[in-house]
C-alpha cells in the first residue's frame, strides 16, 4: 500500500510529492484519478479525483524552490513508497539525486541529466557532438562579443537564449539589432533571469510548423505521447512576446507518421544515446521541442519534465495507466509497458492576467467555479497554474497564467469550440486570452 507524500504547496499525492504546483502538475493529478492504481487528489484546489483525501498538517515545511535535500530528508520522514519530480527548478537542483540517497525512487531525470533543460549551452553542445539536427548557434559570456557576432551574421531575426531556466521566458526573437541589443542587456547586462543569463546562446531563427512531442523513456527505449501545437506569443496571429504558452492542442496535424518516424530515426533515439554516452542517462519525461524545417525536423529545445501547457491536452488522452509507464521508466521496464492515447483530440485556452508575460497584477477573484472547476461540465477540466486560495474561501488569482480550460472530444473542431465556450463562463479582472487557438491546426486539417 502506498504510504502519502506532501508536496510544499500542499499537494497531496499517494505515492509521492511533486514539488511546487503549475498546469502541468495540476493536470498529472487529475491523469491518474481515472486510474485503479493511485489516487493523486489536491489539498490546494479540487481537480477531479477519484476520492477526496485532504491533509494538511504537512504543508509549509518546506520551501517552493532550492530545497532539494531538504525534500529528499522530507520523503524519508513521511515514508513515502514512490515520488514524482514535475517542476524544473528541483530537477535541475538534483532533488531525484536526494531521494535516491534515501532508498526512495523518483519518476524524472537526476541532476546531470537535468542539463538538457537547465543548461541550453549543454543541449545545443550535445546536439552539434551527435549529430542531432538544430539551429546554427553560438554561445557567449561577454555581451559586447554577442552583438558584434549578431551584427556579423547580419541576418533577421535572430534567437538570444538565457542559458539557464527563466520560467520559459529566456527566449528572445529579435528583429532588428536595436532588438538584440536590448535583449543582450535585458539578459546579460540587468540580470532579469538572474545567473541564468551569464551564458547566452545566439541561434538561427528557424521557419516551418513548430511541433511539441512529450515522451517517456526509461534511458533504453522512448515512447512518445501525442503530438501537441503549442501558442508561445502573448496576443493573436502569434504576435507579442513570449511567453510560457498561452494555449495548445493535441494532436498536432503537421506531425504525420512519416515525420513521427523520421523524428526517432534523426532526434529521439540519437538523444537518449547521447545522454547515455554522455554518462548522464536520461529516466522520465522528455520533452522534444521541434521546427518542421523544409531540411527537415530540426530541435528547438528539450524539457526535462512534462511541458505546461501541453500536458493538460495529452494526459487526458492517455488510456493506459499513466502510474504504471511511470514506474516502468523508473524500473527501466517501459519496452513490455503498454503506453496507448485516445484517437480523440483536446484543446487546452489559458486565461491569463492582463499584462502577463511582463507585469501584472494578483489577487484578482475568479467567478464562475466551484470548488475549482465548472459544473455540469463533464468534459472540460480546469487546471490551476496561478491561483489560490485566501482565508475566507475566495478564489483569486496569483500568477501570470492563472487557469487552463481543457477539453478532450472526438475531433479538434469540438474540442476548441467547448473549450472556448468553458472559458467564457470564468471571469476575473484583467482576463487575458488568445481568440485563436486551434486555428493553426484547423487550417492545416482542411489543406490536407
Amino acid at each position: 500500500m502506498f504510504k502519502i507524500g506532501c508536496s510544499p504547496v500542499g499537494n497531496v499525492w499517494r505515492g509521492g510529492l511533486p514539488p511546487g504546483c503549475d498546469g502541468g502538475e495540476d493536470v498529472l493529478k487529475n491523469a491518474d484519478g481515472r486510474t485503479p492504481s493511485a489516487v493523486f487528489p489536491a489539498g490546494q484546489m479540487a481537480v477531479q479525483p477519484l476520492q477526496q483525501l485532504l491533509v494538511g498538517l504537512l504543508v509549509g515545511r518546506l520551501p517552493r524552490r532550492g530545497g532539494g535535500l531538504a525534500q529528499g530528508e522530507f520523503a524519508a520522514d513521511v515514508d513515502a513508497d514512490d515520488t514524482l519530480v514535475a517542476q524544473d527548478d528541483p530537477l535541475a537542483l538534483g532533488m531525484v539525486d536526494a531521494l535516491a540517497k534515501v532508498g526512495i525512487p523518483a519518476f524524472g531525470p537526476d541532476k546531470a541529466a537535468a542539463r538538457i533543460e537547465a543548461s541550453k549551452v549543454f543541449s545545443k553542445d550535445l546536439m552539434k557532438k551527435y549529430g542531432i539536427p538544430t539551429a546554427d548557434y553560438a554561445t557567449f559570456d561577454d555581451p559586447a562579443k554577442v552583438m558584434d557576432y549578431i551584427k556579423a551574421k547580419g541576418k533577421y531575426p535572430v534567437v538570444i537564449k538565457a542559458d539557464g531556466l527563466a520560467l520559459g521566458k529566456g527566449v528572445l526573437i529579435c528583429e532588428n539589432e536595436e532588438q538584440a541589443a536590448d535583449g543582450v542587456k535585458e539578459i546579460m547586462l540587468d540580470k532579469k533571469f538572474g545567473a541564468s543569463g551569464n551564458h547566452v546562446v545566439v541561434e538561427e531563427f528557424l521557419t516551418g510548423p513548430e511541433v511539441s512531442v512529450l515522451s517517456f523513456t526509461d534511458g533504453k527505449v522512448v515512447k512518445p505521447m501525442v503530438s501537441t501545437m503549442d501558442h508561445k506569443r502573448a496576443n493573436d496571429h502569434d504576435t507579442g512576446l513570449n511567453t510560457g504558452g498561452m494555449g495548445t492542442v493535441a494532436p498536432n496535424p503537421y506531425y504525420t507518421p512519416a515525420i513521427a518516424a523520421e523524428c526517432m530515426e534523426k532526434i529521439f533515439l540519437p538523444t537518449i544515446r547521447a545522454m547515455n554516452a554522455e554518462g548522464c542517462p536520461f529516466k522520465g519525461c522528455l520533452y522534444f521541442g521541434l521546427m518542421l524545417t523544409p531540411d527537415g525536423p530540426k530541435v528547438i529545445e528539450y524539457n526535462c519534465r512534462f511541458g505546461d501547457p501541453e500536458t493538460q491536452v495529452v494526459l487526458p488522452l492517455l488510456e493506459s495507466d499513466l502510474l504504471k509507464i511511470m514506474t516502468a521508466c523508473t524500473e527501466g521496464t517501459l519496452a513490455d509497458t503498454e503506453v496507448k492515447f485516445s484517437e480523440g483530440a483536446a484543446c487546452c485556452v489559458i486565461l491569463a492576467s492582463g499584462g502577463y508575460p511582463v507585469s501584472y497584477e494578483k489577487g484578482k477573484p475568479i467567478s464562475g467555479l466551484t470548488n475549482g472547476q465548472l459544473e455540469g461540465e463533464s468534459n472540460i477540466t480546469v487546471y490551476h497554474s496561478g491561483t489560490a486560495l485566501r482565508e475566507d474561501g475566495t478564489l483569486v488569482t496569483n500568477g501570470g497564467r492563472v487557469l487552463g480550460v481543457t477539453a478532450a472530444a472526438p475531433r479538434l473542431t469540438a474540442a476548441i469550440t467547448q473549450a472556448y465556450a468553458a472559458a467564457e463562463k470564468i471571469s476575473f479582472e484583467k482576463l487575458h486570452k488568445r481568440t485563436d487557438i486551434g486555428m493553426r491546426a484547423l487550417k492545416a486539417i482542411a489543406e490536407q
